[in-house]
């Protein structure tokens, strides 16, 4: 049997956790992972192929894809080999498929599916009593270490609501880090700097996953399977530095892009005199695994759905990225037409397109966003959840704070709202493009007990704007600043007013 998954960061870790649990009960499995730019994402008829040509197989197991694949799937049921789906998208309104079996949720990322599908694999042979000794012993610590650790990663990188099911792998699979003796996952975990750290959805979200992603963004994605899944030391430590080093590679060809991307919406905005409600943009050398994350550059800089498309090996591949309240997916669904294939979350979504039907495609969903988009949809806001007063904080309150994590989709950190007057400014971290204030209290003025201290990342371009004694209001959230040997309270800023203009 083949098990066929995805290429990104939840694809990838959902496909070590089967791959190696069927491994291990014995079954003459394989791991399969399409080539983005060859193959594109999920079942393809060039993909299901190469899977015969290579292994010949009896059955294909999905791992983050196959929901919207049913003609694939016949494709491969005509050539023998029967098919099973694990998958978490969005199902189609009329679903039929030929294969033999489909476990679907959307409350679970791909992941967090193939999780769920090893472990009642393990406890079925189990209760057969078909695993062997050694190998029950190896499977039960997995189930409730490095592979809930593994499960973790897809649900924070494909950002499913941190509720129910995957809340709890989120939760346990955090802690699970700190006792994970996986050389790969060990060596990943140092090469990023963070060996050791008590690990936080930030850490998976932005330093774990991206490493996970490039590999399949710039190259082929099975090096990323291969150091989740290599049990030799050397070939671990040296997947890792390829996985970082295709992680700074990304970051270079992001930022060159994301300049030019936004230059062409710049003079888009100077020609017309205002953004269109959907933003489109198309190039010819963008490369096709990093297009999702210009469009979700694009989207947070000008609060706009954005719609990234490049040239790809015979069509044209598509990303794109939403805005809160307006389902991507849904709506490109109702530009089917003139799309080759289109599926994903109400987020994101991700496509196929023949090059021909570009300029029809964008005229028509920039006139149809026009009419279901209103300004007021368009205006970015930040909500907080408590007003209170400097003075009132504790590190009590905070430690509570603390036992409502993991915080992340579907359950975000609380947010404090508080109204100050502004003792210092400055600015820090490498670059110096931080900034740090410290608020007081207008009742209270400069009293030590009525201080916060608020760091704003990405911020440092306020700094020239702020004063000593300006009022401001701030939205923020909370943590313990745990360096040395003392704990003290910090706020991490969201968004800062200066007082007069509210």
């Amino acid at each position: 049997m083949v098990v066929y998954t995805d290429y990104d960061a939840d694809g990838i870790t959902g496909g070590a956790v089967l791959w190696e649990t069927l491994h291990l009960l014995r079954f003459h499995a394989m791991p399969y992972v399409p080539h983005r730019v060859h193959e594109g994402y999920g079942f393809s008829q060039k993909g299901i192929d190469a899977v015969k040509k290579l292994y010949d197989p009896r059955l294909i197991i999905s791992v983050d894809h196959g929901i919207s694949a049913a003609e694939k799937i016949a494709y491969a049921h005509s050539m023998g080999i029967g098919v099973i789906v694990t998958d978490h998208h969005v199902k189609p309104a009329h679903f039929s498929s030929k294969a033999h079996a489909v476990f679907h949720t959307e409350k679970l990322s791909g992941a967090g599916v193939a999780y769920f599908f090893a472990k009642e694999l393990f406890q079925y042979f189990k209760n057969e009593r078909l695993v062997q000794k050694e190998t029950l012993t190896i499977l039960t610590d997995h189930f409730s270490s490095d592979y809930i650790l593994l499960a973790s990663i897809g649900g924070i990188a494909d950002l499913v609501p941190l509720q129910g099911a995957t809340r709890s792998l989120v939760k346990h699979g955090l802690l699970a880090f700190a006792r994970t003796r996986r050389k790969g996952m060990i060596h990943l975990l140092r090469e990023a700097g963070i060996l050791g750290k008590v690990m936080m959805p930030y850490d998976i979200g932005f330093i774990i996953a991206p490493r996970i992603n490039a590999v399949g963004r710039l190259e082929h994605a099975i090096d990323a399977l291969r150091l989740l899944c290599t049990k030799q030391d050397e070939k671990a430590l040296q997947l890792a530095r390829k996985v970082g080093q295709k992680n700074k590679e990304r970051q270079v060809l992001v930022e060159d892009a994301l300049e030019e991307a936004k230059k062409i919406v710049e003079e888009e905005r100077a020609r017309k005199k205002k953004l269109s409600k959907v933003i489109v943009l198309t190039s010819r050398t963008w490369n096709e695994g990093i297009i999702g994350l210009i469009a979700a550059r694009i989207t947070e800089e000008y609060y706009r759905p954005t719609v990234v498309i490049t040239m790809a090996d015979g069509f044209a591949k598509g990303s794109s990225r939403s805005i809160q309240g307006f389902d991507i997916t849904a709506f490109l669904k109702k530009h089917q037409k003139f799309l080759v294939d289109v599926g994903g979350h109400k987020a994101a979504a991700g496509f196929t397109i023949e090059k021909k039907n570009i300029e029809p495609f964008k005229k028509a969903v920039i006139h149809a966003a026009d009419t279901l988009l209103q300004d007021k949809d368009l205006e970015p806001s930040i909500n907080s959840d408590f007003s209170i007063p400097i003075s009132s904080l504790t590190i009590s309150l905070v430690k509570s704070i603390e036992g409502l994590q993991p915080f992340g989709v579907g359950n975000p950190q609380p947010t404090f709202y508080c109204e100050g007057m502004i003792v210092s400014a400055g600015i820090f971290g490498r670059d110096n493009s931080h900034l740090k204030i410290v608020i007081a209290d207008n009742e209270h003025g400069d009293n030590s007990s009525s201080l916060l201290e608020v760091i704003f990342f990405k911020k440092a371009d306020l700094f020239l704007t702020l004063s000593k004694g300006q009022k401001v209001a701030v939205v923020y959230t909370l943590e313990i600043d745990r360096w040395g040997a003392r704990e003290k309270i910090r706020g991490k800023g969201k968004v800062i007013v200066k007082k007069e203009a509210t």
